[in-house]
C-alpha cells in the first residue's frame, strides 16, 4: 500500500499546490469492514469547509481516473487541524 500511496501524493499534490494547500499526508486506514483513505490537508490561516469541498472535487477525480485502490473504501478528507 505504501507504493500506492506514495504516487497518489505524486498525483494529488500538484493539484492542491494549486489551489495553495498543503497536502500534509495520506493514510489508508483498515478498520473490519471498512476501509478509509483519508487525505489531510493545510493552509496557511487554516482550512474551511468550501474549501474542503473544492480539494474533494479535484481529489475524487484524480481517484476515480486512475483507479490505484482495488478494494473498497471511504475518502475521508480533512484539515490538518481535524485530521488529527
Amino acid at each position: 500500500m505504501d507504493s500506492i500511496i506514495e504516487k497518489l501524493e505524486e498525483l494529488i499534490k500538484p493539484e492542491m499546490e494549486k489551489m495553495d494547500i498543503v497536502l500534509d499526508s495520506i493514510q489508508w486506514i483498515e478498520e473490519k469492514n471498512n476501509n478509509t483513505l483519508k487525505v489531510i490537508l493545510d493552509k496557511v490561516n487554516g482550512i474551511d469547509l468550501d474549501t474542503i469541498v473544492d480539494a474533494t472535487n479535484i481529489i475524487n477525480p484524480i481517484l476515480d481516473e486512475h483507479d490505484l485502490i482495488k478494494e473498497g473504501y471511504t475518502l475521508e478528507v480533512s484539515s490538518k487541524e481535524r485530521g488529527n
